[in-house]
């Protein structure tokens, strides 16, 4: 009997240690939030390797007005992972993605329409383009320099010349949309055969249409 009591003394404090262990493991355990493929998050907060010139957000464009409040680059989560892996893979060259827009909420798009109504130049808020679903970037390629390689156009330019089907430019300029184009097929985009600097997220369009804000502080 002696032997039993002296047995359950010894195993009594051992389980209450091992309990006490696992109280403290569930406790101090790291808890990983996990986002969803559609969530809007801004690309700062997920890589500061991309240079910024977000057109938008200043006079310098097309429209000669400034329509962002802010110079942010807001996407989808699943559009961010992709645009990250693509800038690893121009990285291993020395080069950067340079972005000249990106998510646009539908407030934006209809301020747009109203400036310059002609869907050559602007979708019409009615129907919202991938700019607005958060699927899709305007982008260039720059060097080590941070000189942006030539691609033949201004970004923005409304001509044939901006098309990846126009062959009428110099070796140099068609290897560099060449070399633009393919990696980002390969990270999981679509070119827009007008606009060499355009890519959508080939799962985009299945996004509906949002009139999400960014956040300006």
């Amino acid at each position: 009997m002696n032997q039993f009591i002296k047995s359950l003394f010894f195993v009594v404090p051992f389980f209450w240690m091992t309990f006490s262990n696992a109280q403290n493991e569930v406790h101090t355990e790291e808890v990983k939030q996990e986002i969803a493929d559609t969530t809007f998050v801004n690309l700062k907060d997920y890589s500061q390797d991309f240079v910024y010139d977000m057109k938008y957000a200043t006079e310098d464009n097309f429209l000669k007005a400034k329509v962002y409040d802010c110079a942010e680059c807001l996407l989808r989560y699943k559009t961010v992972q992709a645009l990250i892996a693509a800038n690893k893979e121009f990285m291993k060259q020395g080069c950067k993605i340079k972005l000249f827009d990106c998510y646009r909420p539908l407030s934006i798009q209809k301020k747009m329409w109203e400036i310059v109504s002609n869907p050559e130049y602007v979708a019409d808020p009615k129907k919202g383009s991938i700019h607005n679903r958060g699927g899709a970037v305007d982008i260039t390629v720059v060097n080590a320099q941070g000189e942006e390689l030539e691609m033949g156009t201004p970004f923005d330019f409304f001509g044939i010349q901006a098309s990846h089907n126009y062959k009428k430019l110099p070796i140099s300029v068609r290897a560099n949309r060449k070399y633009l184009k393919s990696v980002m097929i390969q990270s999981g985009f679509n070119s827009f055969d007008s606009e060499w600097w355009h890519y959508n997220l080939k799962t985009g369009l299945n996004d509906k249409v949002s009139n999400q804000k960014w956040d300006c502080n």
